[in-house]
């Protein structure tokens, strides 16, 4: 589901008190057609008895899409009035805004534009560093410098860069998002699946490629066309993807890809990153980006969306993430349908010290703003959700994709939140800023006020001080790298970094801080500060902590002229106690020659931790493109014995590293009948992911065998369609009769258009419904759910479903199913050549697969197509055709509440 825009919701409650007047620019050429919304902060419910103030709101700002707070505690806000539909609705573009509290009261009195360009169009990304100015614009990533410092931008005097450009889609919210600063003097940004192909100031270029294009918007390059296309530093990348740079725009790296529209990263102190991610409802997500990562959005090759490589009976969130795959990260908090934005850490501030270490993510679909407190846990880290900001403690949602919510106005309070970012301010308060909407995602907004405010959380009677910072001393460096606001902690790295012996002092006192976040901040400086500086990180891999290990040999990497320089220190932490060292060293082997890292891969190997999914992946992305010759090491190392005789360790290791050299191997594991069913199916499915003839070939060999049939079908047809294409096993498909084009038979599926609801959603809503009838009438929907057992996973899952929904978006998707599509279920018709058709979900190529009502899955040859179209009404029958009455709605909507 898109995720962002579309969010006005319409406070009808007085607009609070303003001591001042406000102090807004003039727009001659564009007015809202509507007065602002005013806004109640009544209705708002924070964490730990926090308090909830308005700091600024329309017309100081419009739409706001994304924000970043300056060292001087000035808030600038990129604004999307041009936003999808209302592309033009402002002639002159959209403008990037500076706020600001000129008397210190903690309420924003004047607010003027930085910058408005008719080429802004609705940015979704704003970073500040002192006076230069990050604006994210599809196709490009802008760089202001404020030259004279004057807060707006004169063409004549300051300076417009274009440091990156390529990525694809303007206007569109799966593109380009924000910069922002890294503990280790980088910056990083983040692109959503609409792809990118760019290079880097260094001439390096990038391929980000999915299958994806859609959702409007302007695309600007085919990047589905150069799918799985290897990229200059030697990988195969897809998008959404998280990048880091240096300030410049040179040496990038993709630090993670495989996302659907990850809105925006942020990075402790430790150099950890989190991020959350929107989905195909419902498997929205806040997890822990493990460099190099892949979340398994597109296949491997990403050529392909997630649908088509989803196993017999997987849950939907693991398909979504390719859980099961070997190649994926762990997906983290998989919490359901969203529609996630902004995010922010915490690690230190006027929020008191329970919220230290706290990550927070927007997500206006659930009113919401979720707290996490990430803790250590093996080589990822633990994510328990709970709610820091919120507006609905219900859990009833409207007006979002993932509810199927229509487009009528909401009229309660809770539903009127939508937050777009969260950012800490340097006087260590929280900020949100806020664009209402009636309904999120969709693609467009809905509120001709165009309204917008930014809300202030602070401990009760909190007054705001902003240090005043030298940004040309040691000291005034301390004091930046202290700061609660990230980009300001930027600036403190940068005024350090050259500070020599001095610096190094002062960082060595601040490592005693009792705040480890603030302490762990210099760690990244020392490799910087000459011989003495780099001698003390080096003995900080010897620390105690094992995250200040972790941040001491992750700074030791950052200035490694080569790759190979850090071969010494892997040597050493190589068999570390701690899980999530080891994970690092084995991600710090990737694209050193393997003939200066087996010995090393071995000691990893010896203490993996083969249920953990990230711990097993570390190894594999270490390895990767090198993986043959890493795993006849082990092989050689580890001494498995015999086939049949592997332990577990040495079984999963195989299956991860994908080696051509392990085919042999692996077809007399799955041919042993001494072996059970489990672990020769295993066998079978390691076979699947290693993308050579070979392996294809010992499938084939296993699909003539008894007892493995079954399973090498599945795997045969699954990638002679996918990444198996090119080997052209379509000729000994149809020899074992598992495929014949020739013999194919459709069947006709049609869904038929619903006529008019002979009653409708407010008829259900003013009856009273009984659950336990409706558990029996629910027994009527397992053609298309699974409904206590039985039925089909055709349909979205309703376990737990209704609990989430309001009665009357319960009502309307029973009554109206094409009120409103879920993303990810809208059908398709495909007309055949012989006057057949066929409703369904259809993906592939040639053939289509095509599950229609019931379940039924079909495979539809290309030869026997005359056209495939989109379907614009639901798949899902409505309550008439179902022969439902009001009251057997009203039934069902009783017991989809509790199910």
């Amino acid at each position: 589901m898109t995720r962002f825009i579309s969010l006005t919701a319409l406070f009808l409650a007085p607009l609070m008190a303003q001591e001042k007047p406000v102090v807004a620019e003039k727009s001659k050429e564009w007015k809202p057609k509507l007065e602002p919304v005013k806004v109640d902060v009544s209705a708002m419910q924070a964490m730990n008895d926090l308090e909830v103030t308005v700091w600024a709101s329309t017309p100081h700002l419009y739409n706001p899409t994304n924000m970043d707070i300056d060292h001087k505690g000035r808030v600038w806000v990129a604004e999307g009035v041009n936003y999808r539909r209302h592309n033009g609705r402002r002639p002159k573009g959209d403008r990037i805004v500076v706020l600001q509290d000129t008397t210190g009261d903690g309420k924003c009195d004047s607010s003027h534009t930085f910058v408005q360009e008719k080429g802004l169009i609705a940015p979704l990304g704003v970073a500040v560093f002192d006076n230069v100015i990050w604006v994210s614009q599809p196709p490009e990533l802008l760089r202001y410098t404020d030259v004279d410092r004057n807060l707006k931008f004169d063409p004549a005097i300051d300076k417009r860069e274009v440091i990156l450009t390529g990525f694809n889609a303007r206007n569109h919210d799966h593109s380009l998002h924000s910069v922002t600063g890294g503990p280790d003097g980088k910056l990083y940004f983040n692109n959503g699946n609409c792809g990118a192909i760019f290079k880097d100031k260094g001439g390096k270029q990038f391929f980000m490629t999915g299958a994806y294009k859609g959702g409007g918007g302007e695309f600007l390059i085919n990047h589905i066309k150069e799918a799985g296309r290897r990229s200059d530093d030697g990988h195969v990348w897809s998008s959404g993807f998280t990048a880091r740079m240096n300030d410049d725009g040179s040496d990038v790296e993709i630090t993670g890809h495989g996302y659907r529209n990850s809105y925006e990263q942020s990075l402790n102190s430790y150099g950890d990153a989190f991020q959350n991610d929107n989905d195909d409802p419902p498997a929205c997500r806040v997890s822990f980006i493990m460099e190099y990562g892949n979340f398994g959005y597109f296949s491997r090759d990403a050529k392909r969306f997630y649908k088509e490589s989803k196993r017999p009976g997987q849950e939907h969130g693991s398909a979504h993430w390719r859980q099961l795959d070997p190649g994926t990260i762990d997906a983290g908090d998989i919490y359901g349908g969203g529609s996630p934005t902004g995010v922010t850490m915490y690690e230190n501030g006027a929020l008191g010290d329970s919220m230290i270490g706290s990550f927070l993510s927007c997500e206006p679909g659930k009113n919401t703003i979720f707290h996490y407190n990430p803790k250590p846990k093996g080589a990822t880290y633990e994510l328990k959700r709970g709610s820091f900001l919120t507006t609905n403690t219900s859990d009833e949602f409207f007006g979002s994709d993932f509810v199927g919510g229509s487009r009528k106005l909401a009229t309660e309070t809770k539903f009127k939140f939508r937050p777009s970012d969260i950012t800490v301010g340097p006087d260590g308060a929280i900020y949100v800023c806020d664009w209402f909407d009636p309904r999120v995602g969709g693609h467009a907004d809905l509120d001709d006020s165009c309204s917008g405010t930014i809300y202030r959380i602070a401990p009760k009677g909190f007054q705001p001080s902003i240090p005043e910072l030298n940004l040309t001393t040691v000291a005034g460096g301390i004091e930046a790298l202290s700061s609660p606001a990230v980009n300001t902690r930027y600036l403190g790295f940068k005024q350090l970094k050259n500070g020599g012996n001095v610096a190094l002092s002062a960082i060595e006192k601040l490592l005693q801080h009792k705040n480890k976040f603030i302490a762990v901040r210099g760690v990244w400086l020392m490799p910087h500060l000459g011989p003495k500086g780099r001698e003390a990180c080096i003995a900080l891999l010897d620390h105690s902590d094992p995250l200040i290990r972790t941040t001491a040999y992750r700074a030791l990497r950052r200035v490694a002229k080569k790759k190979s320089d850090i071969v010494p220190f892997a040597q050493k932490m190589a068999s570390d106690s701690d899980p999530g060292v080891r994970r690092d060293v084995a991600l710090s082997l990737r694209d050193v020659p393997a003939s200066l890292t087996t010995e090393i891969f071995v000691t990893l190997a010896h203490n993996v931790e083969v249920n953990d999914k990230n711990a097993l992946e570390a190894i594999g992305l270490g390895a990767a493109n090198q993986e043959d010759k890493i795993w006849l090491a082990l092989k050689a190392a580890m001494k498995p014995n015999a086939p049949a005789d592997w332990n577990e360790r040495f079984v999963r290791l195989t299956w991860r590293l994908w080696p051509v050299s392990a085919v042999p191997d692996l077809l007399a594991r799955a041919s042993d009948s001494s072996l059970s069913p489990a672990d020769r199916d295993f066998a079978i499915e390691s076979l699947a992911f290693i993308n050579d003839r070979k392996a294809a070939d010992a499938i084939l060999t296993l699909a003539d065998q008894a007892a493995s049939k079954k399973q090498a079908t599945f795997w045969l047809f699954k990638n002679a369609t996918g990444e198996w294409k090119e080997f052209g096993l379509f000729g000994e498909l149809k020899k074992r009769g598992i495929y014949d084009p020739d013999k194919i038979v459709v069947t006709e599926v049609t869904v038929p258009k619903a006529d008019k609801p002979k009653f409708s959603t407010e008829d259900v809503l003013a009856l009273t419904g009984d659950a336990a009838k409706g558990k029996t009438t629910a027994m009527r929907c397992v053609m298309c759910h699974e409904v206590n057992g039985a039925g089909v996973a055709y349909g979205p899952n309703l376990k737990g479903w209704g609990a989430g929904q309001t009665p009357e978006v319960i009502a309307r998707s029973i009554v109206n199913p094409s009120a409103d599509i879920a993303h990810g279920y809208d059908g398709t018709t495909i007309e055949l050549k012989d006057g057949k058709k066929v409703d369904g979900i259809a993906y592939g190529g040639d053939p289509t697969t095509v599950t229609s009502t019931g379940g039924v899955t079909q495979l539809i040859p290309k030869k026997l197509v005359k056209k495939q179209r989109r379907k614009k009404e639901s798949l899902m029958l409505s309550a008439d055709q179902l022969g439902l009455t009001a009251q057997d709605v009203a039934d069902l909507v009783e017991f989809l509440k509790v199910y």
